[in-house]
This record gives structure tokens, C-alpha cells and sequence, in this order.
């Protein structure tokens, strides 16, 4: 099963009652395992949680601690994009050059990378006089 596979039938999980809009997002390890996640919704709008943040959760509680792979999914008219605070995220546990795949439930696929989506990433260099 591919990632946009994996992200694709996750979504389907997704608890999306107020906006309606479902996103999956699947990531590999650098172990090889693969971690699956969906958005989820909360009355309280900003309190939910983005696809891509509950599949990094998975990872890290799965003890894995960098990400090989990701890909993400929705049903949308152009490939889905990481909010800002999930490319945050991403770079935290992924090199700039860590391929992202972005994707519509009607197939359009865009590639990129997480330095292509996050340029001048905030990283642990900033704190290295802390």
C-alpha cells in the first residue's frame, strides 16, 4: 500500500462534523514503519487537530523520531497543503530534503519537499546558545 493509499483510507476516519472537509495523511518512518492520521474536529474550532499532527503523535508514541516520507490527502481542487503549523511540525522531525506528497481525492498529485514548504524552517540551531 502506498502512502497517498494509507493517508486516503485513514481520512475516511476523520471527524469532520462542522467544516465537512476530511484530511489523511500518512508518513514513513526512517524506520520503515508507517504512521497514519486524520483530522479531528472540535466544537471549540481552534482546539482540533490537523491529519499530519496526529500522524507525527503516532510516530513519535510508536518511538520513531524522523520521518523518511509524507504525504497528504483531501478531497479538494488542487493537492492539499500543510497548514503553517503542521510544515513547523514536519521540519521538526524531517530533513529539507524529505520528500511531501500532496494529493486530491481526484488523483492530482503535487511533490515537493518539507525545505520547499517551509524555507528558513525554525530549528534547534536558534536555541544553541540556550
Amino acid at each position: 500500500m502506498s502512502l497517498i493509499d494509507n493517508a486516503r483510507a485513514v481520512r475516511e476516519n476523520a471527524h469532520a462534523p462542522y467544516s465537512k472537509f476530511k484530511v489523511g495523511a500518512a508518513l514513513t518512518a526512517t524506520s520503515g514503519t508507517v504512521y497514519v492520521g486524520c483530522n479531528v474536529e472540535n466544537v471549540a474550532y481552534p482546539e482540533g487537530t490537523c491529519a499530519e499532527a496526529g500522524a507525527i503523535a503516532a510516530m513519535v508514541a510508536g518511538g520513531d523520531t524522523a520521518i523518511a516520507e509524507i504525504a497528504v490527502i483531501a478531497d479538494s481542487p488542487k493537492p492539499v497543503s500543510p497548514c503553517g503549523g503542521c510544515r513547523q511540525k514536519i521540519a521538526e522531525f524531517a530533513q529539507g530534503d524529505v520528500k511531501v506528497t500532496l494529493a486530491t481525492t481526484d488523483g492530482v498529485v503535487h511533490e515537493t519537499t518539507v525545505a520547499a514548504l517551509l524555507p528558513g524552517s525554525f530549528d534547534a540551531d536558534y536555541m544553541s546558545r540556550v
